[in-house]
């Protein structure tokens, strides 16, 4: 079984990726020089690791990928979308901790 770790994803491949991805995918719209992003950090991979099967977890650039941050309006970071298929679930604003987002998944999940 191979580990659910946070992926990194491009323009090029987030329609291919994350649009197409089984279940429910989660977009961490980040940059590296972002405070709040890089404390998040840990706790998304923690929710990566938590749920395998349940979610793909991807992380984009906004920097090296403006035109996927401009597509879905990402006006600060981080910004998580819960997506299904090519369907925005849930936009958040703002750091969010592995507990908050457990708590939306399994909202989503119906749990």
């Amino acid at each position: 079984m191979t580990e659910n770790v946070p992926v990194e994803v491009k323009d090029a491949t987030f329609d291919d990726v994350v649009l197409k991805a089984e279940g429910i995918a989660v977009v961490d719209f980040w940059a590296p020089w972002c405070g709040p992003c890089n404390t998040m950090a840990p706790g998304l991979e923690a929710f990566a690791a938590a749920n395998p099967g349940k979610v793909k977890v991807f992380k984009l650039d906004v920097d090296d990928n403006p035109k996927i941050a401009e597509r879905y309006e990402i006006r600060s970071i981080p910004t998580i979308i819960f997506f299904r298929e090519d369907e925005i679930l849930e936009t958040n604003a703002g750091a969010m901790s592995e507990t908050s987002l457990q708590n939306k998944l399994d909202a989503l999940l119906g749990g």
